[in-house]
Formats: structure tokens, C-alpha cells, sequence
């Protein structure tokens, strides 16, 4: 006879994320049928700034309270028909409990029940199960191959909507792929972070952070971004495109203009431009000339003007002199969601040369993925269990994405809590490369320290994806 342990009781209560917005956190209370001892844990659900529009829907209560941002819709229903409908149920099924929460909600975005209320409750079952069976939560979900610590891809330098800067591109990471271990990984990371933070005061240059803990100093381009990142390696002593490596999330759907069909930046200098730097007054002519992308231009006070549109064959370009100039081997979101021809055209130009991954493209959806993969378009996939709703579902996604021989990345949000629940789905499912921001702020070192228990307690079993 198989073990039941039935869950007895379903919590919900709304706290705070890293933003200071209102989310969900839920508590699952299970109760083991041959010995009845009790068994609860809890987990909370993260929220993104950079959303796509094919994720599943946050339920949120639209009137006066946290800016119409609270969650107690979402929490009503996990205290009532949520929990109703899993009273008795065998915390250890995880696949039966996401697949009635699913049924229960009735539509394709989760948007009855809230996906922020499903979610929150498939984690704490899942937690729960891992605990009643003492064991550790990678463990659980994985089972025994799970032991490959991921690589960090660390946001050190923020843009696009997780800062309000000059900057475009949304986020700028560094990955230690020289490390021997994921300690030594991480180690590695946060001494170039902090000798990023050095080279930025010393040019002057902001050390504000963004929602994600990266740094959010006004560069006028990427060029600007990878040659600081070259020089924070440097003065680290470490080796360029050796032992670290650089990403980007280009967040491209939040730059696309549906109406052009082009993709704008705003904060870039337009092509002739250039901001001269001096004290002068608006219009005052002076004898300077500027360098703006190459091409010298004569410049006067209040000269500088800013916008860039580029079509999609622009962007592939931009992404090509990037990556054969920079040690650059992985490109998120490249283009928009809905760009399949450009995607494939992309995929077809970089794909063996560089991991292109799909957040906003694929949502963790099995059915966007599947399209993805028959059409050509991308080569990975970011995991949000948010995005999707179920940690099922989510790993539905992984496994699809594997068998193809996509690459995966699971991934944090903006706004997170300090739960560790992504850390352990990362080395269950030997996924290789982790996305939770910069070394930096308790609620993205939460999930780097949980990594380091986990290869610790692995032992001389624990791998370094390289």
C-alpha cells in the first residue's frame, strides 16, 4: 500500500514582496494516515515587472488598498474552494492536486482562481511532501540524479523597466563559467559585483540598484556595458570569456512598437548625436566634436538627442557585432513574443553560436514551447513557475524543452520573496544555469545560499554545469 499523508488544512495569508507589493503565501497542513504525526510547510509566490502576455494571470483586487495591487481575491479562494477541493487529498500526489486546482479554475490563464493562488499552493504541497517523506526538496522533485549545481547568471547591471536609467537592454549579467565549483562560482561573481561597484563610483556613475540588485548607472549602450564588466573581470583577476562570460535579457517585447513594426530605444543617442558634456547654455555653438558610435559629429550644448529604431533584421545585426566583439554566449528575449518569422530568422543566424532563450516567447508553456521547437525559433527556455501557474506544469515545460535539446534556465522575478523554492527545482531537474539577479539583497542571495547547503550536502556527488 502506498504511503497517504492527507492534507488537513490550506492557508493562505498575504504579505510583502521584495517590491513592497502584496503576494501570496500559503500553508499546507498534512497529516501522515499511519502514525498521524502533522506535517506543514509554506512557500510564497513571486511577480514580475516584465511581463508577457501570454502568462497566467495574477489575481489582484483592483480597489483602494496597496494601489489596487492587494491579493485578497486570490486568497479567499485558496481558503475556501482551493481548500475544500484538497482536504483528504494525498499531499503526495502532486500531479492529482495541480491537475484539480487546474480543473477547478477552468480557464486557460488560471484567471478564475488566480495563477498567484494555484501556485502558492502546489509549492507548499510539494514542500510538504518532501518533508512528510524527510527528505530534501531537490530530492523530492528530482529524484536520485538530481545533483548539478547551476551555473549563476547574475544581473549586474539593470535596465529597461527594472531601472529608471538610460539604459535599453533590461538586464546585463556575468556568469562564472570558470569555476570548479558552484562555490567557487558564486564566490567569483560577487568579487567582480564588487569591484563593478568600485569602477562605477570611481567614473562616477550611480550604485543605486535596481529591482533585481544590479546596478543601474546611465551608459548610452551595451558596448558601454560589456567594457565595464571587462575591466570589473580584470581588477577581479580573473580572465575574460575564460572564467566569465557574459549574458543579456534584451526584454524585446517591451521595446517593440506594434504601429512601426520596429523595435525603439529611447535612452540610446541617435545616430549624429552626442551629449557634449559641457556646463553651456542650450544652443550655445562650441568648438567640440564628439564620437557617437564611430562617427565624429560636431556637437553644441544641448545638442543631444536620444531614440533609435531598428526593424528586426537591425536587432539580429546588433546581436551578431555583440557576440563576435564580447564573450557574450547568451541572448534572452531577443526579439517580441509574437516575432516567430524574426525568431527563426535569429535562430537560424546565432543559434550555434550562442544560447538564445525564450521567456516572453514561450511563458513556460508547453504549447508555445512545442511551437517554438517545430517552427525553429530559439534554442532555450526560461522557467518561471509563475508564468505557468503549477509546478507540474512547469516541469512539463523543463522535460519538453530537454527532450528537444533545449537548453533551460530557471528562473526568479523582480518582485521575490525569500523563499528558496527555484534553487532546489534548479538541481532537480539538473537544469545547469540559474537566473536570481545579483549577489546582493536577501531575497536573491536566499536562493544562492540555499545552493550552497545543497552542493554541500551532495558532497563529492555534486556537479558544476560548465
Amino acid at each position: 500500500m502506498s504511503l497517504k499523508v492527507a492534507i488537513v488544512d490550506v492557508h493562505a495569508r498575504e504579505i510583502l514582496d521584495s517590491r513592497g507589493n502584496p503576494t501570496v503565501e500559503v500553508e499546507v497542513t498534512a497529516e501522515t494516515e499511519t502514525t498521524g504525526k502533522k506535517i506543514s510547510a509554506r512557500e510564497s509566490v513571486p511577480s514580475g515587472a516584465s511581463t508577457g502576455q501570454f502568462e497566467a494571470i495574477e489575481l489582484r483586487d483592483g480597489d483602494d488598498k496597496y494601489f489596487g495591487l492587494g491579493v485578497q481575491k486570490a486568497i479567499d479562494h485558496v481558503n475556501t474552494r482551493i481548500r475544500e477541493a484538497l482536504l483528504g487529498k494525498n499531499v503526495l500526489d502532486q500531479l492529482e492536486i495541480d491537475r484539480l486546482m487546474v480543473e477547478l479554475d477552468g480557464t486557460d490563464n488560471k484567471g478564475s482562481l488566480g495563477a498567484n493562488a494555484i501556485l502558492g499552493v502546489s509549492l507548499a504541497c510539494a514542500k510538504t511532501g518532501a518533508k512528510a517523506l524527510e527528505m530534501p526538496l531537490y530530492r523530492y522533485l528530482g529524484g536520485t540524479n538530481a545533483k548539478e549545481l547551476p551555473v549563476p547568471m547574475m544581473n549586474v547591471v539593470n535596465g529597461g523597466v527594472h531601472a529608471k536609467n538610460s539604459l535599453d537592454f533590461q538586464e546585463f549579467m556575468i556568469m562564472p563559467v570558470g569555476a570548479k565549483t558552484y562555490r567557487d562560482g558564486l564566490r567569483m561573481g560577487a568579487e567582480v559585483y564588487h569591484f563593478l561597484k568600485q569602477i562605477l563610483n570611481e567614473d562616477g556613475h550611480t550604485t543605486a540598484v535596481g529591482d533585481e540588485g544590479g546596478f543601474a548607472p546611465n551608459f548610452d549602450s551595451p558596448r558601454e556595458v560589456f567594457a565595464c564588466l571587462g575591466r570589473a573581470v580584470e581588477k577581479a583577476g580573473y580572465q575574460v570569456g575564460k572564467d566569465i562570460v557574459y549574458a543579456m535579457d534584451a526584454a524585446a517585447s517591451e521595446l517593440y512598437d506594434k504601429e512601426t513594426d520596429t523595435y525603439f530605444f529611447p535612452g540610446e543617442l541617435a545616430p549624429g548625436s552626442a551629449n557634449c558634456g559641457c556646463d553651456g547654455k542650450d544652443g550655445e555653438e562650441i568648438e567640440r566634436s564628439c564620437v557617437c558610435e564611430g562617427v565624429e559629429v560636431e556637437t553644441a550644448c544641448g545638442c543631444e538627442e536620444r531614440g533609435v529604431r531598428r526593424s528586426a533584421e537591425e536587432m539580429i545585426a546588433l546581436y551578431e557585432s555583440l557576440v563576435k566583439e564580447f564573450p557574450l554566449i547568451s541572448i534572452e528575449d531577443g526579439l517580441a513574443e509574437e516575432d516567430w518569422e524574426g525568431w527563426k530568422k535569429l535562430t537560424a543566424r546565432l543559434g550555434e553560436k550562442v544560447q538564445l532563450v525564450g521567456d516572453d516567447l514561450f511563458v513556460t508553456n508547453t504549447k508555445r514551447l512545442k511551437c517554438g521547437i517545430d517552427l525553429g525559433a530559439a534554442n532555450a527556455i526560461l522557467v518561471k513557475v509563475n508564468q505557468i501557474g503549477t509546478v507540474t506544469e512547469a516541469m512539463d515545460a523543463i522535460e519538453m524543452a530537454k527532450l528537444a535539446g533545449y537548453g533551460t534556465v530557471i528562473s526568479h522575478r523582480s518582485g521575490e520573496t525569500e523563499d528558496a523554492f527555484i534553487a532546489d527545482l534548479a538541481v532537480a531537474v539538473n537544469a545547469g544555469q540559474i537566473k536570481t539577479g545579483a549577489p546582493c539583497r536577501a531575497e536573491r542571495t536566499s536562493k544562492y545560499n540555499q545552493l550552497l547547503r545543497i552542493e554541500e550536502e551532495l558532497g563529492k556527488s555534486a556537479k558544476y554545469k560548465k
